[in-house]
């Protein structure tokens, strides 16, 4: 078959960079303090290990594996694996970090002291007691990234519409994954010089034998590595003899079984090797990528785009000799390229370049759709071995030793992971409440799929038990009138009005002039302006002295320019509270104080705004624990009434109110009182949640005095029910104790998990 020309045709050309990508990247646990390898057992945090999807345990119990699930992209690609890192970083004790490096830290002296990882089926133990006497435990504990790769479909289905050669798209799968195999075992040596990243041991690593004349491209993927004895030979000149081939080395007792075959690049498709014969080979992996030490996860976006492309020319290069010869000759150039001296030029820099001119060359014929310098990194790296990774790393131990600046980017990587703790890296851009859902799940191992990013919905798989989720708590477990009937503050009003519940009296309006002339029914009175179905605050005026008609008139335009009708209240005095409810329980109280400053005497208002604003909690669009304060209209006419304006100078330790509104979402400050309130409080909030029907609402209470019975005549009143209420604010509130509301959101939905999660 001629895959030049076939890759060429038009609809393939269009569908070659279609493909799916999955990472397992491997990493040990190190203390922060001194990068020595850790004693203490696999996070408790991570639920149970024999169902976790994202995070396991390797060899060792010190040996995390992160894997992310099957992804579209690089970019889907990277955003899981950095939201894994996040995961994993924040669920170790906070003084351990993940090691950046594929060569472990220093060993114990006595290698039965390395633990192996405790696990609760038994097999697996069993199989790992028999690699550490096969192999010895100290070669297993070298981590390094496996990257799983698939062809889109579309190109493949393209491929094979051209080529009568196999009759079935499986048999012709296997046929384009074989040729592809082939190839990339005969260039790989590429792979190594520009991505081997283990020049040096630590010591005790090599103690039985003394290892490579340091410092070397990578330790790892040479012959001092993890390999199979040399008499497990495996022909790679077809599936059928690939299969015959393990399946003999099992019967000699060359392998102990069949998944113990270790190989550059593995060949996948079932659960067992032999799975291949009836399914074909549906994707393959690299399993000789070293982690990159100067990346925070240890592998980055541009590499899995030069990996995809580069198998893409495994596949447009022809073959040039008998399949088992075209191995071992890459075999014997990648072992060669792999033990130079990091710093040095390859021996094979003639093949080299001719390899990134022929990637060129198809760059263009296929007219991929790739960055203008995509081969740029590669070319310099070819022509100054000493940009590679490995050198860097060797060059940058000669300031300082490998264990110390291998110790020093642990540490960055772990301050990057709890600087903002709120946020869940890779999903930075959804909202807040829903990245921190996201954590949670990944953590208890629920799987994941983000059906609409921007949209915030998921799709959650708990050994088959499927919930979807909408803005982090809008669920199924609510009826679909739930949430309309919420988003009508009038209809929220009447229900629960009719139920016994105090709420504020008032007027609806649909138009600007109706509203306006509706202003002597308000005269002398206290009165709150709103829109009648926005949430977060938006465009409401609150005016604790009856306001003059030109303020009303201000008040009124801002609230129609968030809806087509508003709702003019009376206006209730006493303190606002956000009581959050969940299934009939009462999960967290939140005093919510409006944006404000307080003075010193010196700044103007908008300079204190300002000092405020750099609070590494505020943020904008509900991605931060608290919003930014800001100074338009509303903020303007709140100052007006006090005397004030934005360039005004308040005495030291005023406190000056930007708006009346309380809400987190317009500036305002979180305190956390959930323990400050008796159950008759909570009990109401309880019931007026149950009158609208809803399993999970915020519903807001102003009350005068906490400390008096909720059944006294005015002890309270009802302003509003939210049918989808921010948990952020309480899960990181600006002050008292955070309630991990995204928690319980998930035990709602997925009760089974505490048994579940129970100790292995």
């Amino acid at each position: 078959m001629d895959f030049q020309k076939m890759m060429q045709a038009p609809k393939a050309r269009a569908n070659a960079l279609a493909a799916r990508f999955g990472v397992e990247r491997e990493g040990q646990r190190v203390r922060l303090q001194d990068g020595a390898l850790v004693t203490t057992p696999h996070p408790k945090l991570l639920g149970n290990r024999k169902y976790h999807p994202y995070i396991q345990t390797d060899f060792a119990e010190t040996q995390l594996e992160l894997i992310t699930p099957v992804t579209e992209s690089p970019e889907e690609l990277m955003a899981w694996l950095a939201a894994l890192h996040d995961v994993a970083g924040r669920s170790m004790a906070k003084e351990e970090a993940l090691w950046p490096l594929s060569m472990p830290p220093q060993l114990p002296t006595n290698q039965s002291e390395i633990k192996l990882a405790e696990l609760d089926n038994f097999e697996d133990v069993l199989y790992r007691r028999y690699l550490a006497r096969q192999y010895g435990r100290r070669k297993q504990m070298v981590s390094g990234i496996h990257f799983n790769f698939e062809f889109g479909e579309t190109l493949v289905q393209a491929l094979f519409d051209q080529q009568q050669v196999c009759q079935s798209l499986e048999s012709f799968k296997t046929e384009l994954y074989m040729k592809v195999t082939r190839n990339y075992l005969r260039y790989r040596w590429l792979i190594t010089y520009l991505y081997g990243a283990t020049p040096t041991s630590e010591p005790n690593y090599f103690v039985e034998d003394p290892g490579p004349a340091e410092p070397v491209r990578s330790i790892r993927n040479s012959a001092y590595g993890y390999r199979n004895y040399e008499d497990v030979q495996v022909s790679y000149a077809s599936l059928e003899r690939y299969l015959q081939d393990i399946s003999k080395m099992v019967d000699l007792g060359h392998l102990s079984e069949e998944k113990e075959f270790y190989s550059p690049l593995r060949l996948r498709g079932g659960k067992r090797v032999q799975d291949l014969a009836d399914s074909g080979i549906r994707y393959i992996e690299l399993r000789n990528i070293d982690l990159q030490p100067f990346d925070r996860y240890g592998f980055y976006q541009e590499e899995a785009q030069f990996l995809q492309v580069f198998l893409l020319l495994m596949l447009w290069l022809p073959e040039e000799a008998d399949a088992d010869d075209w191995v071992r000759e890459g075999d014997r150039r990648n072992d060669a390229v792999a033990l130079e001296r990091p710093d040095a030029m390859t021996a094979c820099l003639p093949e080299g370049e001719w390899l990134l001119a022929e990637m060129e060359k198809m760059i263009a014929a296929l007219h991929l759709s790739l960055p203008a310098d995509f081969l740029s990194e590669a070319s310099v790296a070819l022509a100054d071995p000493e940009t590679t990774p490995a050198a860097q790393l060797w060059l940058a131990s000669q300031v300082h030793s490998q264990h110390e600046v291998a110790t020093k980017l642990a540490q960055a990587n772990h301050y990057e992971i709890w600087q903002r703790p709120y946020q869940l890296a890779g999903f930075t851009g959804m909202e807040l409440s829903t990245q921190i859902l996201l954590f949670d799940a990944i953590q208890q191992g629920v799987k994941v799929t983000i059906l609409d990013e921007a949209d915030q919905f998921l799709q959650l798989n708990l050994q088959g038990h499927i919930e979807y989720v909408k803005n982090a708590n809008m669920t199924a477990k609510d009826s679909y009138v739930v949430p309309l009937m919420m988003a009508n503050k009038t209809v929220t009003k009447k229900v629960l009005a009719k139920a016994g519940f105090r709420v504020p009296k008032g007027g609806e309006y649909g138009d600007l002039a109706t509203a306006l002339a509706a202003y002597p029914k308000y005269d002398g009175q206290a009165i709150v302006v709103k829109p009648k179905s926005t949430n977060y605050g938006l465009g409401i005026s609150v005016f604790k002295e009856a306001p003059a008609f030109s303020d009303y008139e201000t008040a009124v335009r801002l609230a129609f320019a968030e809806d087509t009708a508003i709702l003019v209240e009376e206006f209730l005095p006493g303190t606002e509270y956000r009581f959050f409810v969940l299934d009939g329980k009462v999960e967290g109280i939140m005093l919510r104080v409006p944006a404000n400053v307080v003075g010193d005497g010196e700044r103007t208002i908008a300079q204190l705004v300002a000092s405020k604003n750099e609070d590494p909690l505020r943020g904008t669009h509900h991605r931060s624990p608290l919003e930014l304060i800001q100074l338009g209209e509303i903020e303007k006419l709140m100052l007006k009434e006090q005397g004030y304006q934005v360039d005004s100078v308040p005495a030291a330790g005023v406190t000056v109110y930007l708006r009346e509104n309380s809400n987190v979402s317009t500036g305002g400050d979180s305190i956390d009182m959930t323990d400050e309130f008796n159950e008759d409080y909570k009990a109401v909030a309880v019931a007026a949640v149950e009158a609208l029907g809803a399993k999970i609402s915020g519903i807001d209470l102003i009350i005068p005095d906490k400390s008096r019975l909720a059944s006294e005549p005015g002890a309270y009143g009802i302003i509003e029910a939210n049918f989808n209420p921010a948990m952020h604010m309480h899960v990181y509130p600006y002050q008292g104790q955070g309630r991990r509301l995204t928690m319980a959101v998930l035990q709602f939905l997925y009760p089974e998990l505490a048994e579940l999660n129970l100790p292995e």
